[in-house]
């Protein structure tokens, strides 16, 4: 379990024993119900990430929401539900050139709007071949996105660099020249589902840099 979840898990055990103090079985099972679920929440399962060269992987858990080509790039956009795993993990490895943070709304999250005006937080990973653009998206539900990661980090393929409590959205913004390789409606996992690959023949190729830090419309 990730630590942020330690104040969620402990806190609604504190409330389960004052209920017990009390007598008030009803309130004691509520609230240890809601304990183990919250720990089920923020879980961190172990990944086998993949070692072939040149490939993209998904940066969370959770269904394929969106497969488009834009003037910016190809997208594809992971919606997670309250049940899926909500750590985020790095779909390529490389260097943390740019994070933008975006202070919106909290609208829900399979809407495409949501790219543009709800709370988000932008990482530009820049590889060896190709640079990406994984935003995180606040949902209706989701009450704050966590980042561990700064400017000048350097990740590996699929490292953890943060999450976003409760119900969110990825979006991953990939040069036009990337093989997408899921579809929309497929679940996919962080760290392990490969979504995207660099044909071998094509040249690297980088997103504009007036782009770079734009989650895609």
């Amino acid at each position: 379990m990730v630590k942020e979840g330690y104040p969620f898990v402990f806190g609604t055990i504190l409330i389960a024993v004052i209920f017990a103090v009390f007598q008030i079985w009803i309130g004691v099972a509520v609230f240890l119900a809601l304990a183990a679920f919250m720990a089920y929440f923020f879980r961190d399962p172990q990944r086998t990430v993949p070692t072939e060269a040149d490939i993209i992987v998904s940066a969370a858990d959770g269904r394929v929401t969106r497969v488009e080509n834009t003037e910016k790039g190809k997208v594809v956009s992971v919606f997670l539900s309250p049940f899926d795993v909500h750590v985020n993990r790095a779909p390529i490895a490389g260097k943390v050139v740019k994070i933008d943070y975006v202070r919106g709304k909290k609208n829900p999250a399979t809407s495409d709007r949501a790219s543009l005006i709800n709370e988000r937080n932008s990482l530009t990973i820049e590889g060896e071949k190709m640079t990406v653009v994984c935003t995180q998206i606040a949902g209706i539900v989701a009450r704050r996105i966590v980042c561990w990661s700064k400017t000048g980090d350097k990740l590996g393929l699929g490292e953890k660099f943060g999450l976003i409590k409760f119900s969110s959205r990825t979006d991953l913004l990939m040069p036009e020249t990337v093989e997408i390789l899921v579809g929309i409606g497929d679940r996919v996992v962080g760290g392990e589902t490969i979504i995207g690959r660099l044909p071998a023949d094509e040249p690297a190729f980088d997103l504009p840099e007036e782009l770079s830090a734009q989650p895609a419309a």
